[in-house]
C-alpha cells in the first residue's frame, strides 16, 4: 500500500518546485533518483568543515576524512552483508565497476576460443565492455535470448553454460523491463560448472534488500545515484578470492605497496583498486544515502512501490491503443509502455510540457527494443517519494498527448 509520503517528499527539495507552472512530478527515477537533504547537506559539511586527502595524512583533517570515508565502506559492507569490508570497492560508478572486472579479468583469465556469457536484456553498460575485451582477447560473447513476456530463457541459459564458458554476467533487475531475474538460480547453475559470475545490481539495490552471501554472487555492481545518493560514485563487491587474483585495472597512488626503480608491489585489496585521489566528499554523502534507505526500510520500500507500478498498470491499460511491454511475473521499478504508433520522443515531450518526468527512448538497451521491433518505449520509474496522484497525473497527461498527437 501507499506510505504517508509528505514526509518523505519534504526532504527532497527538487520536488517542491513547479515546471511549466505545475506542481513537478518525477518519474524518471530508474534513471536516477533526487537526493534527500541529509545526503546534500553531508557533502556540504564535509567541505566545510573535513576536507582533506584520505589515507595519506597524519594531520587532523586527514584522520578525520579517512574515517568518515571507511565508515561509508563498513556501512555498504553490512548493507549488502558482504563478509568482508575489504571486499567493497569503491569505484565511478556500475559502469567502471564492470568495466573494471571485464579488463582484470580478461587480461588474467581469458584466451582465444573462450566465451563469455551475458544476457541480451543487459543495460550498454553490461554490454559494450564484454565485447570490447573479447575484442582484444579473440573470444566469444554469446547472449541468453528471453521471452516475449520480458522474461530470460532459463532452459536456453543452462543449455549455453560450458566448458568454454569463463564468466557469466548479467542483470539483477532490467532497467527497461522492470524484470526481477532468478539470479540466485542462475548463479547456483553456473557455480556447479565452476563458472564466476558478476551481477549488475544498479536497478535492483534502490529496490529491495540485497545479500551477496545469500546470492552467492562473485562480483555485485551497483551506483549510488540509482538509491538516493550522489553521482560518480559506485560500489564493487568482490570474493576477495577472486579480488586477490585480478590484477590492478588503473595504476598510480594509493594501490601500490611500494614502487622502486626496478619493482612494483600492490597494495592488499580493496586499495589495490582504487588508484588516485577518491570522490571523498560523495562517497561520505553516499553513506548517508545508504542510511537513508535503512531508515524507510525494504519493506516499506517495496509495498509502497509495489502499490504505485500495480495501480499505473491498471490505470494506463485503460487507456484505448496502450501497450505494455514487459510483463513478467516478478517485476520492480518500472512501466514501459507504447500508445498506438505515437512516438516515444512525441509524446514524451509533450507529457513534459505537462510539468512530468519520464524517459523516452530504447534505455541503453537496443537490442531489446530491436526484439520488439520498436523504436523504444515511454518509461515510468517510481521512488520511495511517488505518490498515487504522481500515478493519475501521468495517466491524465498520457490521455491528453493521446488526443492531441492521433
Amino acid at each position: 500500500m501507499e506510505i504517508a509520503s509528505e514526509n518523505i517528499r519534504k526532504q527532497f527539495p527538487v520536488l517542491n518546485q513547479e515546471v511549466y507552472g505545475k506542481p513537478y512530478v518525477y518519474l524518471d527515477n530508474a534513471a536516477t533518483t533526487q537526493k534527500p537533504l541529509s545526503v546534500i547537506n553531508s557533502i556540504t559539511e564535509f567541505y566545510k568543515n573535513y576536507n582533506s586527502n584520505v589515507h595519506r595524512g597524519v594531520h587532523y583533517l586527514s584522520q578525520k576524512s579517512t574515517e568518515l570515508f571507511e565508515n561509508t565502506r563498513d556501512r555498504v559492507q553490512k548493507f549488502i552483508n558482504a563478509p568482508g569490508r575489504e571486499e567493497i570497492i569503491f569505484t565511478r560508478g556500475t559502469t567502471e565497476s564492470i568495466n573494471l572486472v571485464a579488463h582484470s579479468f580478461s587480461y588474467a583469465f581469458l584466451n582465444p576460443g573462450d566465451e563469455i556469457l551475458i544476457t541480451a536484456m543487459e543495460h550498454h553498460s553490461n554490454m559494450v565492455p564484454w565485447r570490447m575485451v573479447a575484442e582484444q582477447k579473440d573470444v566469444t560473447v554469446r547472449f541468453v535470448p528471453f521471452l516475449k513476456s520480458g522474461e530470460l530463457d532459463l532452459d536456453a541459459y543452462r543449455e549455453m553454460l560450458s566448458e568454454k564458458t569463463r564468466i557469466v554476467a548479467l542483470g539483477h533487475v532490467s532497467n527497461a523491463l522492470g524484470t526481477i531475474h532468478p539470479v540466485k538460480e542462475m548463479i547456483d547453475a553456473a557455480h556447479q560448472k565452476d563458472i564466476p559470475v558478476l551481477v549488475d545490481g544498479a536497478q535492483a539495490v534502490p529496490h529491495m534488500q540485497v545479500d551477496v552471501q545469500d546470492l552467492d554472487c562473485d562480483f555485485y555492481c551497483f551506483s549510488a545515484h540509482k538509491m538516493y545518493g550522489p553521482t560518480g560514485v559506485g560500489v564493487l563487491y568482490g570474493k576477495k578470492e577472486w579480488m586477490e587474483k585480478l590484477p590492478p585495472y588503473q595504476g598510480g597512488g594509493e594501490m601500490i605497496d611500494s614502487v622502486t626503480l626496478d619493482e612494483i608491489t600492490y597494495n592488499e585489496v580493496p586499495y589495490k583498486f582504487e588508484a588516485g585521489t577518491p570522490n571523498v566528499a560523495d562517497i561520505v554523502a553516499f553513506g548517508e544515502a545508504v542510511r537513508f534507505l535503512e531508515n524507510v526500510g525494504f519493506e516499506t520500500l517495496a509495498g509502497h512501490e509495489k502499490f504505485l507500478l500495480e495501480s499505473c498498470e491498471e490505470k494506463l491499460n485503460q487507456i484505448p491503443d496502450i501497450r505494455m511491454y514487459g510483463q513478467a511475473a516478478r517485476k520492480s521499478g518500472v512501466v514501459s509502455f507504447l500508445v498506438g504508433d505515437i512516438h516515444p520522443y512525441d509524446m514524451g515531450t509533450l507529457i513534459d510540457k505537462m510539468g512530468i518526468a519520464v524517459r523516452t527512448g530504447y534505455h541503453c538497451a537496443q537490442p531489446v527494443m530491436e526484439f520488439y521491433k520498436i523504436p523504444g518505449t515511454l518509461r515510468a520509474s517510481v521512488g520511495i517519494y511517488n505518490t498515487m496522484e504522481d500515478i493519475d497525473r501521468l495517466v491524465e497527461a498520457v490521455k491528453k498527448a493521446k488526443q492531441m498527437l492521433s
